[in-house]
């Protein structure tokens, strides 16, 4: 028996998205189709008649742009909105910026995907000769978290994504969902999955193959203990989510052009 829903979703596409490259924590807008998907999101967790209490976003604003598109769409911009960066994406270290498609041409397209999906394996730390080091940790929003600058990440595995999650899943978004609130998280990919692979139990070795589109909800369904009664769904139409799988697990493959 259903004792608890929670409504996650990896954020619209953003503008680095657009162009194949790794964002992470470089703070890009929603591009024009990121927008579209929100707002498509929000009709259809409206007609579905979905009540939020209480939304979780990352720091990044395009999770917490998708999470005010959504609610504009719902009518329901009164929703309180709580942000934290152990929502962030995944630091991808000296990975962001780069192109997928040229890094599947240069280091081989399994790499690539060990790389972008795979549990433990952490990518080379951004350095501070970096181009997008100091955007990254001069950022005023980062010297307003739980931990010192000095202590944020330079580069993470998943298995480091849900390490820094789980304390605020535990400590407070588990809370507010037992206090019977309906919860949306506004989240990305990679913290998405992490979430995901602890609530379902997903093993190391399978999560790899765990793909999250942009902008489609993820309905997660509940027993008393946050165990869940199902697999996670995605809601919409199956046909075109799955086209939108595929476009994100191509990616990281080299282009037709290229081979």
């Amino acid at each position: 028996m259903t004792k608890y829903k929670l409504v996650l979703l990896r954020h619209g596409e953003g503008a680095w998205n657009k162009e194949n490259r790794f964002c992470s924590w470089v703070d890009q807008k929603l591009s024009s189709d990121g927008i579209k998907e929100a707002q498509n999101c929000g009709r259809q967790l409206k007609a579905l008649g979905f009540e939020f209490d209480l939304v979780f976003t990352s720091v990044l604003r395009r999770s917490i742009q998708t999470a005010w598109l959504i609610l504009e769409e719902m009518n329901q911009e009164w929703v309180p909105i709580q942000s934290s960066w152990r929502l962030n994406e995944r630091h991808y270290g000296a990975l962001i910026g780069l192109n997928r498609a040229e890094m599947a041409l240069n280091h081989g397209e399994e790499q690539v995907k060990i790389w972008r999906r795979s549990y433990d394996v952490t990518p080379p730390p951004i350095t501070e000769s970096h181009p997008y080091y100091e955007e990254i940790y001069n950022d005023r929003r980062y010297k307003c978290s739980d931990v010192s600058q000095d202590n944020l990440p330079k580069a993470e595995s998943l298995k480091d994504v849900l390490d820094r999650l789980l304390p605020y899943w535990n400590e407070k978004i588990v809370p507010e969902l037992k206090s019977g609130k309906m919860i949306l998280i506004s989240a990305h990919g990679n913290s998405s999955r992490a979430l995901l692979k602890h609530l379902e139990g997903i093993s190391d070795k399978d999560i790899i193959n765990v793909t999250l589109p942009t902008g489609v909800p993820i309905l997660l369904e509940l027993d008393e203990n946050l165990r869940p009664l199902g697999p996670h769904q995605f809601l919409g139409d199956q046909e075109a989510i799955q086209a939108a799988i595929k476009k994100v697990e191509d990616q990281g493959k080299v282009k037709s052009t290229e081979k």
